[in-house]
This record gives C-alpha cells, sequence and structure tokens, in this order.
C-alpha cells in the first residue's frame, strides 16, 4: 500500500465537460469515492452542454455539496475548460480528469504521493482502455496494442519511469501556472502533449506510474473513432509549428503509411507499376491481422478490430501531413509575447526548472470541446 500523503496538501481535481451524458455519472462517483484524506474538491468547467449532462452535473452537486464546484466554460474547448478549472481551484496540487474514465478509489492518493517523493514537474498513469458495447470493445482492444497506437509508454508500461508524456496528469499548480497552463490548440486536441512537452524543455521531469489507475471508456464506431485520432493527428502538426519540433518521433509512423500508400496509388495510376502499392498495402495488412486476430481476443470482433486500428493509422497520419501542408496560420496567435510571470518556487525536493518562455492565455474560441 502506498503511503499516504500529507494531509495538508490540497486538491483541486479539474475536468472539462461537453455533452457527456453517456459517462459521466460514472466519472463523477469514481471521483467523489476517493479514499484522500486531505482536503478535496472537484472543479467542472462545461462547455455549453445540451444532452442532459448539466442535469446530471447539478444533481451531483446536491449531493456532494460543496466537493463539487460547476464553472461555465464559454470557450467551449477541452483546453480553455481545463485552464479555467485551474485558475479556479483553490488546491495546491491539480489533478487532471477526464469525463470518459473512471478512476480507482486510491487514484488521487496515489498521485499525491508520487508528486511528493519523486519531486517530479507530472506524474500520472496509464491509459487503460474497456469497452461496454461491442464498438466500444473493439476500440479498446486495437488500442491495446503498440502495433494499433504505438509503443507510447503511457499505453504499455508496467512499472514506474520517466516518461515524455502520461495519461491525464497531475502537477502543483504553482508549476502549471508559471508555464502557462494549457494552450487551445485549434485542433481542439493535444493540450497535454504540449503541457508535457513544454514541462520537459523547462527542465522538469514527468513520471509514469501504473499504480495511478484509472479506466478509460473509448469511442464506440469506427467514425468516432477515425475523428478522435484525426484531431490527434492535427493537434501534433500544429504543436510542430507552434514548438518547431514533435513531443515525440512517434506520429511519425501513420504518417509514414499514408505517403507510402499515396505514392503507391499515384505509381498505379501512372501505369507504371503496382509492385509498390501491393507491397505496402500486404505489410499492412499484415500489420493490422496482427493486432485484430490473437488467441486472447474474441475472433467475432477481429473484423471492427482491424477496422478501428486501420482508421486510427489513416486518420492520424492523413491528418498530420493535412496539418503540415497548411503552415503554422492556425497557431500562429498562440507566439505572441505575454507578459512576464515570475517562474514558480520549487517544491522540497523538487529539480528546479529552467525558466520557461511565458505563454500567453488565449483567445476565446467557440468551437466544440475536443473530448478524449
Amino acid at each position: 500500500m502506498a503511503p499516504s500523503p500529507d494531509p495538508r496538501v490540497t486538491v483541486s481535481v479539474i475536468l472539462p465537460v461537453l455533452d457527456e451524458v453517456r459517462t459521466i455519472d460514472g466519472c463523477l462517483a469514481s471521483l467523489l469515492d476517493q479514499d484522500y484524506d486531505g482536503p478535496l474538491e472537484i472543479v467542472v468547467a462545461d462547455g455549453g452542454s445540451t444532452d442532459g449532462t448539466r442535469a446530471r452535473l447539478a444533481a451531483a452537486r446536491a449531493h456532494a455539496g460543496d466537493r463539487l464546484r460547476l464553472l461555465d466554460n464559454p470557450g467551449r474547448l477541452q483546453a480553455h475548460g481545463l485552464g479555467l478549472a485551474a485558475r479556479h481551484a483553490r488546491g495546491e496540487v491539480l489533478v487532471r480528469a477526464d469525463a470518459h474514465t473512471t478512476y480507482a478509489p486510491d487514484y488521487v492518493r496515489r498521485s499525491v504521493t508520487a508528486l511528493r517523493e519523486s519531486g517530479a514537474a507530472a506524474v500520472g498513469g496509464r491509459l487503460v482502455p474497456e469497452g461496454r458495447t461491442r464498438g466500444e470493445r473493439a476500440a479498446a482492444l486495437a488500442m491495446r496494442s503498440p502495433l494499433g497506437v504505438g509503443p507510447g509508454r503511457f499505453h504499455h508500461a508496467r512499472r514506474r519511469e520517466e516518461v515524455d508524456t502520461v495519461y491525464l496528469g497531475a502537477w502543483r499548480r504553482e508549476d502549471l501556472l508559471g508555464l502557462g497552463g494549457f494552450r487551445p490548440l485549434p485542433s481542439g486536441a493535444g493540450e497535454d502533449a504540449d503541457l508535457a512537452w513544454r514541462i520537459r524543455r523547462a527542465g522538469g521531469r514527468i513520471l509514469l506510474d501504473p499504480a495511478i489507475r484509472s479506466t478509460y471508456r473509448p469511442r464506440g464506431s469506427v467514425a468516432a473513432v477515425a475523428r478522435q485520432h484525426w484531431r490527434y493527428g492535427l493537434a501534433k502538426a500544429e504543436m510542430l509549428w507552434l514548438n518547431g519540433v514533435l513531443p515525440s518521433p512517434r506520429p511519425l509512423a501513420p504518417a509514414a503509411l499514408v505517403t507510402a500508400l499515396g505514392a503507391g496509388l499515384a505509381t498505379a495510376a501512372a501505369g507504371r507499376t503496382r509492385l509498390p502499392l501491393l507491397g505496402v498495402v500486404a505489410s499492412w495488412t499484415a500489420v493490422l491481422g496482427a493486432v485484430a486476430v490473437r488467441p486472447d481476443r474474441p475472433a467475432p470482433l477481429a473484423a471492427e478490430v482491424a477496422a478501428d486500428t486501420a482508421a486510427m493509422h489513416l486518420s492520424y497520419g492523413a491528418a498530420l501531413l493535412w496539418g503540415l501542408a497548411r503552415g503554422p496560420g492556425p497557431v500562429r496567435h498562440l507566439r505572441a509575447p505575454a507578459p512576464d510571470r515570475p517562474a514558480p518556487a520549487p517544491a522540497a525536493g523538487h529539480r528546479r526548472a529552467r525558466p520557461a518562455r511565458p505563454v500567453p492565455a488565449p483567445p476565446a474560441d467557440r468551437r466544440r470541446t475536443a473530448r478524449r
């Protein structure tokens, strides 16, 4: 059992939502059932839900009292909601939550303990997908394979280790705000990877601890999975234009696949030879088969798992290439200079980071939140 954190440390769970009626009840129930002994609040920023989420939030607020606070997020984007909740939070530690996820009872406690023990700038756990419907189960199986989602450690780690990013995360509030908080990329995604990159650029460490446990409920259709990964790929292109570097080389693999397929199609259409296209398709089909057909996976789901995997690869890679071709215009406003803000003092045992370039508070963006 993990040692108890200092009970004097106040914690705010920050949760952006928009039209989450399908999952919000389970998410809030697990957050309200945390075993953390210190002061704990849940700050929910709603981007204008119209599907009944707001009524569920009001009911939960009536039951939870002051432990649950509701804010209106006029910016609608997930990053706007996170920033709003972080600024209104009272806690010394911020723990990010997602409405598609449920949390182990010790999730907050282990997050605070890991921050205290490690001195890292950010800590978090793995993304562990589990579906309820047939479509969600297929997407979850695709997301568990390194051939499906890549080798990122936040998908596959089994032990504590330093990584480039984690799922969701927890930070000292002064550290997060000192780095400028969450920047709302136009794609509506990628704010977590962008923040992690800025933390590492400033000299901070990011710790993944699989003992920080949660369960993610994936999208339930191939089309929804494709839309989600289109946003992810587009966000990586935006980060490249904004930061001058990708947060990791992993996004290059799906972009290379789409490029190879396009080149093969062009060669075949020109009447030269079909061999390059056939080679790429054969290799990719073998990868899809390796993800979908395994002894430990239900055979009836194989076709859907392959379809979800293909959707993730193609939509992510095509979006990255489109974002690169589109140029830096959509993120240029995020580069604007901002007033200097004092660098946060490091906590005890926390390695001092190099000062980061300040990041401006973004203008309001009224597009829909890109949910996880």
